[in-house]
C-alpha cells in the first residue's frame, strides 16, 4: 500500500485559512473604519447644516424684533395722534358752545349786575361780579335756571358794601354748563 503524507497540505491549508481569516479580519477593520468614518462626516455635515439654519432663524428672529419695535414705536406715534387729534375735535366740537354760553350768560344778566371776572374749570363756571342789590343776584340766578345752556346756579360769596348811599353787592356764583347736543339728542331719544 502506499502511503501518503498529508501533513504538510494540512500544514498550508491552515495557512491559507490563517491568512484568509487575517484578510477577512484587516478588510473588516478597514470597513469599519470606512463606516464610521462616513457616519462621521455625516453627522457633521448635519450638525453644521442645522447650525447654519439655527443662525439664519437667529438673523431672522433679529430682523422681526427690530420690526416689531418699529411697529410699536409706529403704535405709539398713532396713539399720540388720535389723541391730538381728538382734542382738537372737541375743541372744534365746543367752538360754537362757547359762544352759546358767553351769549346765554349776556342774556341772563339783569340790568344792575355786572360781571368782573368768569373762569371755567371743565363744565363748571365761577362768575364773580357787583350787582346792585341781593334781589338782582336772585333774578340772575332764576334767569341761570331757565336757561338751556347753564344750569345748578349755587351762589358761594356775598359781600353787602356800602359806601355813602350807594350799596352794592360783590358776589361769587358757581354755574353748571349744559352742553346743548347732548341735551337735544337725550329729548329726541
Amino acid at each position: 500500500m502506499v502511503r501518503i503524507n498529508l501533513l504538510p497540505w494540512r500544514e498550508t491549508h491552515r495557512k491559507e485559512r490563517e491568512r484568509q481569516f487575517y484578510s477577512i479580519l484587516a478588510g473588516s477593520a478597514i470597513l469599519m473604519s470606512a463606516i464610521v468614518l462616513y457616519v462621521h462626516l455625516h453627522i457633521s455635515g448635519l450638525i453644521d447644516e442645522q447650525n447654519n439654519r439655527n443662525s439664519y432663524i437667529q438673523g431672522e428672529i433679529a430682523i422681526v424684533e427690530k420690526q416689531i419695535k418699529e411697529i410699536k414705536q409706529l403704535e405709539k406715534e398713532k396713539a399720540s395722534l388720535l389723541a391730538r387729534m381728538n382734542v382738537i375735535q372737541k375743541l372744534q366740537s365746543s367752538r360754537p358752545v362757547i359762544v352759546h354760553m358767553f351769549d346765554e350768560i349776556v342774556n341772563t344778566l339783569p340790568e344792575g349786575i355786572y360781571l368782573t371776572n368768569i373762569t371755567q374749570k371743565n363744565n363748571v363756571i365761577t362768575l364773580k361780579g357787583v350787582a346792585q342789590s341781593n334781589a338782582r343776584v336772585s333774578a340772575f340766578m332764576r334767569s341761570i335756571d331757565k336757561s338751556d345752556w347753564l344750569a345748578n346756579p349755587k351762589l358761594d360769596v356775598i359781600e353787602t358794601n356800602k359806601k355813602g348811599r350807594l350799596r352794592s353787592s360783590n358776589f361769587t356764583l358757581v354755574v353748571k354748563q349744559l352742553d346743548k347736543k347732548k341735551k337735544d339728542i337725550k329729548k329726541k331719544g
